[in-house]
């Protein structure tokens, strides 16, 4: 089976997560790299501002067409309750690409039921599985069990 795991990360959390369940599962992997400078401070207030609205931002140029892949790991940092918007908008630059769909996201606290319900829409479908972590879950290394769930 041909896999993708496509993520955004502002901050590195997502990202260790997502190199993480490449590995595992032998897949290619797709940064998506934002035009909108989401660093810093002032990039985290924008974030949480284009969070709440659901912004479709530019992205830099992509490396893979997920209608070339059988499963696609979707991975997220949640924003004001909400999918980031780097990760929405390559669901919406990539419409209908999407067959098989696993979705996993990292917050500080929760917000995990609205991105997943936002991506879901934005997909058209529902995820075979969805794997929601912390930031202290990823730092501390405290997922593992949960990792390996969301993986079979």
């Amino acid at each position: 089976m041909k896999t993708l795991v496509a993520y955004y990360s502002r901050t590195n959390i997502t990202k260790k997560l997502a190199l993480e369940i490449a590995e595992a599962v032998n897949a290619d992997t797709e940064e998506i790299i934002s035009k909108v400078n989401y660093d810093g401070k002032l990039g985290y207030v924008r974030a949480g501002k284009d969070g709440m609205s659901a912004k479709i931002i530019d992205l830099e140029t992509l490396k893979y067409d997920p209608a070339d892949y059988d499963l696609i790991y979707l991975g997220v940092p949640v924003w004001a309750g909400k999918a980031a918007n780097p990760l929405i908008s390559y669901i919406k630059q990539n419409e209908g690409k999407f067959s098989n769909v696993k979705f996993f996201a990292t917050a500080g606290k929760s917000g995990f039921e609205g991105a997943f319900k936002q991506m879901e829409e934005f997909v058209g479908r529902s995820p075979l599985k969805t794997l929601a972590l912390t930031t202290k879950e990823v730092k501390s290394g405290e997922y593992k069990n949960k990792l390996n769930s969301f993986l079979e």
